[in-house]
């Protein structure tokens, strides 16, 4: 006979990933006794639960002790457990940080895609907004304008995107590029955006950000 802990574990393994207001997935994020029980059997497996509140979705990833035996071959560091190439790595990054970064800042300020919010003395006792209220999105044609280079040209990145839209890290629709349900999970933010904020890729953002701007102030 099942139980509610090998449910949700058999489900996040066979659907790879569920929404947080699944029934199942809300009672692990608010009941501290089944928590525990699940993370228990996971960590028996070298898993783990990827949760963070300001994700629309939670998932399993390796536990921090079964990283080094899973992802270590012959002396070398696997990139992924996924077979990603390095150009697809470099995609993905590229997209956490155009996606998932002005997002994480519209959370932390307590705002949404609409209009600025002026004056507003009770915005930090609002709670989080998550999914389409505060989620970005990014044009093909401008990622290969500024990135295509970089990533290996429009092939190689069209077969890229293919490959992470499977994997559930972007969703594609008309030629637009939106987060998918793996994106603020899988990428750790306290280890990567200082990378990326104190790194190259700010060089690539900034070079970004100034042409959109240029682009803006010419169409006045």
């Amino acid at each position: 006979m099942t139980d509610d802990a090998q449910t949700l574990i058999a489900r996040l393994i066979a659907e790879r990933w569920l929404a947080r207001d699944e029934p199942l997935a809300r009672r692990v994020l608010v009941d501290e006794a089944f928590r525990e029980e699940v993370e228990r059997r996971l960590a028996a497996c070298g898993l783990r639960l990827l949760d963070n509140p300001y994700a629309t979705h939670i998932a399993l990833g390796l536990a921090r002790e079964a990283e080094e035996p899973v992802m270590s071959r012959n002396g070398q560091w696997l990139s992924s457990n996924l077979g990603l190439p390095r150009d697809g790595v470099a995609l993905l990054v590229v997209l956490w940080a155009l996606l998932i970064l002005p997002k994480r800042e519209r959370q932390l300020s307590r705002r949404d895609n609409s209009a600025a919010q002026q004056n507003d003395l009770f915005g930090l006792d609002k709670p989080i907004p998550t999914g389409e209220a505060v989620e970005g999105s990014v044009q093909e044609s401008a990622l290969l304008a500024d990135f295509g280079k970089q990533l290996g040209g429009k092939m190689r990145v069209n077969v890229n995107l293919g490959v992470l839209s499977r994997h559930g890290f972007i969703e594609r629709r008309n030629n637009v590029i939106y987060e998918g349900p793996m994106l603020d999970l899988a990428l750790d933010h306290g280890v990567l955006a200082p990378r990326i904020l104190d790194g190259a890729l700010a060089q690539l953002l900034a070079a970004r950000g100034a042409k959109t701007q240029e682009a803006a102030d010419s169409g006045d």
